[in-house]
């Protein structure tokens, strides 16, 4: 555990950039929020798709010691198929092989325009995971002055390391997560091509979240635990999650043959490659989408 007065040191020396940087070259980490739901904030957005809230980001929990990151990373897969919906986390979050990707992948190099397109429907999704502390939530103002985990994507991660590691020189490095020298978080979103973007969100001018250091000792002590939501349990079996994927997509159990493995054997020759995982990139609001559609 790290306490509060040599976080507060930390903040003084200006040592915590070094950790940021390292910390996201040594990133491979997973997490799974369904228990967790309670845990999570998310902002909300009128019938446009519009909507705005401004957040803090929080240092590494205490109780996550020193090695412990301010956020998590995983990926997941989200589908439907003839037997259902697939929404399970990926397996390649750990650098293991995963039964989805496989399938995903040999759909992609078959050469078949139309399994490709599949391939995309199924692809992986990166997700982000931090403590926030909510300063102003306007449709929920009940939630200001609370601690909560927050998911997120690509692009709001992007914004956090332009924060510390910034494109031009003119623009002053500082830490997100800071207690005193971080800020606040303008969060603004709007529905662009039918998706959520969050481009126009944008930091304050850094500054401490408040003046009283006990208040900011109880928000740091308030922070949830990243490190008990990044385990094993969190993943299904390669052999659990392959049964799965053969129930979404329909195939009965005693069929030995999966739809991929149909692939390879009718593509051209030609063109078939060995798999290779698709390079994917982020849904930011994936949930959102499958939710609006239903």
């Amino acid at each position: 555990m790290v306490d509060f007065s040599k976080l507060k040191k930390r903040a003084e020396e200006g040592s915590n950039l070094d950790r940021l940087a390292k910390a996201a070259e040594a990133l491979n980490t997973s997490f799974d929020g369904a228990s967790n739901k309670e845990l999570f904030w998310k902002p909300e957005v009128d019938k446009a798709g519009n909507g705005m809230a401004e957040i803090r980001f929080l240092p590494t929990p205490p109780q996550d010691g020193e090695d412990g990151l301010q956020w998590v990373k995983y990926w997941h897969h989200g589908f439907q198929g003839p037997g259902g919906w697939l929404i399970d986390n990926c397996l390649t979050t750990h650098g293991k092989n995963c039964p989805v990707c496989e399938s995903n992948s040999l759909l992609w190099n078959s050469g078949i325009e139309a399994n490709k397109q599949v391939a995309r429907d199924r692809k992986r999704k990166l997700n982000y995971v931090s403590n926030i502390y909510v300063v102003s939530d306007p449709k929920h103002p009940e939630n200001e002055g609370k601690v909560f985990l927050f998911k997120y994507g690509k692009k709001i991660y992007e914004k956090l390391v332009e924060a510390w590691n910034p494109t031009f020189p003119d623009e002053k490095p500082f830490d997100p997560f800071d207690l005193w020298k971080g800020a606040n978080f303008k969060l603004k979103i709007r529905k662009v091509d039918g998706y959520q973007s969050y481009d126009k969100s944008e930091f304050s001018t850094p500054a401490p979240l408040s003046e009283d250091d006990a208040k900011l000792e109880k928000i740091y002590n308030s922070e949830h635990s990243l490190q008990v939501l990044v385990g094993e349990k969190e993943f299904k079996s390669y052999d659990d999650l392959k049964k799965r994927l053969d129930k979404v997509l329909g195939l009965s159990s005693d069929v030995p043959k999966t739809t991929v493995q149909t692939i390879k054997e009718t593509a051209p020759k030609e063109k078939f490659k060995e798999p290779e995982l698709v390079a994917e990139d982020d849904d930011l609001d994936y949930f959102s989408r499958l939710a609006e559609e239903d």
